[in-house]
């Protein structure tokens, strides 16, 4: 899921060499947080969240898919 993630936030950003991932695992969920250029930070959340969300819909059925869950977290 991690690479996913990374994957999709590279091909948003201008500069997809500072994009970060990491996965932090508990008993209930996998927490993929994603860290970004401050300037590309609008692009990976989108116009009212609409990308974040599109985001946190494919980990959610690419979850289900795994038996696991997942959330995502975007750090500034």
């Amino acid at each position: 899921m991690k690479e996913l993630v990374e994957a999709i936030a590279k091909a948003l950003v201008d500069k997809p060499d500072e994009v970060q991932v990491r996965a932090v695992e508990s008993e209930q969920a996998t927490v993929l947080e994603i860290r970004v250029n401050p300037g590309d930070l609008g692009k990976v959340i989108g116009r009212q969240g609409r990308t974040a969300k599109a985001i946190r819909t494919l980990l959610g059925a690419a979850g289900m898919k795994a038996n696991k869950h997942y959330t995502l977290e975007i750090i500034e």
